[in-house]
């Protein structure tokens, strides 16, 4: 069986499209029509990637997105109808990889969705010969993607495992946001730049013991961000 995917939308003909598409591309597609649902579907058949219709009755997408991120690193995209840039940013403060605004292209659906796996599977390589790194109190496992603060594991999206992780790996140097974009997300995602700051933000909620005041992921005004060195 390849890559399974569930995508989560109330509008039949959008579900039976990306079925079928991603189908013939490779994936095994599981559908649900509402929130409730297709959360208990993702409980029980726990897939590669969920994509999350946005305005979905009952339960919202956004809604799905936010309890998933409180146990779950499994990568999101968001399917929307919204394309301010408020509403997009709010899809990644509540833990989306991706979003992609309707109506889309069924390939670039299907490009997304290879290149939000390929973030989730490890696109930054440890350039040491350790798979984990230690930085202060944080354990870093490259291997299992896993983060830990004093012992206690911390549930980190793809991308911002991703982010940390490159960080990490040199304390001290600075990466303007452009440089966490192409390294830490990919070259297509650089129109993205100020959703960087989203996944810092959020980054620092789940690491720091006081965000506002952050000794692991520091910022270097008017540059961009830095690992605290001596950690």
């Amino acid at each position: 069986m390849g890559i399974k995917i569930i995508l989560v939308d109330d509008e039949p003909e959008i579900l039976t499209l990306v079925r079928d598409y991603l189908s013939r591309e490779g994936f095994s597609v599981l559908t649900a029509i509402n929130g409730t649902d297709g959360m208990q579907l993702i409980e029980h058949e726990q897939p590669d990637l969920v994509l999350l219709d946005w305005m979905l009755p009952g339960m919202s997408g956004l809604e799905m997105c936010r309890r998933l991120r409180e146990t779950n690193t499994i990568p999101i995209i968001m399917l929307t109808a919204k394309s301010e840039e408020i509403d997009r940013v709010l899809g990644l403060e509540f833990g989306a990889d991706d979003y992609i605004v309707k109506p889309f292209s069924l390939r670039e659906l299907a490009a997304r969705i290879k290149t939000v796996l390929r973030r989730s599977s490890g696109v930054v390589q440890e350039n040491g010969t350790s798979s984990v790194l230690i930085r202060g109190e944080l354990s870093i496992d490259v291997t299992s993607h896993k983060v830990s603060k004093r012992g206690q594991e911390i549930f980190l999206t793809p991308t911002e495992f991703n982010i940390l992780h490159l960080l990490a790996t040199r304390p001290g140097t600075v990466y303007s946001r452009l440089q966490l974009l192409r390294q830490a997300m990919g070259e297509e995602y650089l129109y993205y730049e100020r959703s960087i700051d989203t996944h810092v933000s959020n980054l620092r909620k789940k690491l720091e013991d006081n965000p506002s005041e952050p000794k692991y992921v520091e910022t270097v005004f008017g540059v961009g961000y830095r690992f605290g060195e001596g950690l």
